[in-house]
């Protein structure tokens, strides 16, 4: 299966919500840790505009963004990630992110006090990785995407190679995959693609990209669906040149 193989239009969000993010995790925690750790050394307010690529309806990236950054592109290929970012931003957040949005501050202070002010700046965008500006952005950052929307290795390469070279030299990025997940089923939906990462992957395609480049590996949760997963990957970096 490629992208395009695959109705993103009809994307599951009330079953992925409900599997992954209706409490916080400790993989949550250790992704936001992870992140929190590059973010927090920006000065608030110092990046333009930032890219969350393939947001989906995953808000906690979205806020962790929300000091050092005056505007987010939360870029979404499916209808339904869209709509329901939309419906988050515009009429308020589920409860249940509430203590996502406790931990980002836990880790950096320096994060608006109201979560709405933090989400203030982001805008919903109907894109896909390969429609990205070149250099567009002072910071993106990635969460279980690129491996979790293909199966093809060329393809997966592309995505991010697309969201590495959206920023500008200089710029940071932060990423996180799933490592080691194949083909993966939401609720009693159908099979969507996936292709098999590892940090040493993670680190062949950065790299030439990238300097700064810091990539670890966390183990699975025990207490997410069983994807088939093996751990997670994250990574940060800062753009060349």
């Amino acid at each position: 299966m490629r992208n395009e193989d695959a109705d993103w239009d009809a994307w599951p969000v009330g079953d992925y919500l409900a599997e992954n993010y209706r409490r916080l995790h400790d993989v949550d925690i250790a992704v936001i840790e992870h992140h929190s750790s590059v973010l927090r050394t920006l000065p608030a307010g110092s990046v333009d505009r930032s890219l969350e690529l393939g947001a989906g309806p995953n808000l906690y990236p979205l806020m962790l963004v929300g000091g050092a950054c005056r505007g987010t592109d939360a870029v979404e290929p499916s209808a339904a990630g869209r709509g329901y970012l939309r419906s988050q931003l515009g009429g308020g957040l589920d409860p249940s992110w509430e203590p996502f949005y406790a931990c980002c501050r836990g880790f950096n202070p320096g994060l608006p006090g109201d979560v709405g002010e933090a989400l203030s700046g982001v805008d919903v965008v109907d894109g896909d990785a390969l429609r990205l500006p070149r250099a567009g952005y002072g910071l993106a950052s990635m969460n279980f995407v690129a491996e979790s929307a293909t199966e093809d290795r060329v393809e997966f390469v592309a995505f991010c190679l697309a969201f590495a070279r959206s920023v500008a030299p200089g710029g940071v990025l932060v990423a996180s995959f799933m490592e080691n997940m194949g083909r993966y089923r939401i609720g009693e939906g159908p099979l969507w693609p996936g292709y098999p990462v590892d940090a040493d992957m993670v680190r062949e395609v950065f790299a030439p990209e990238t300097t700064d480049l810091v990539v670890r590996r966390i183990d699975a949760d025990p207490d997410l669906p069983d994807w088939g997963y093996t751990g997670m990957v994250l990574m940060s970096a800062r753009r060349v040149g």
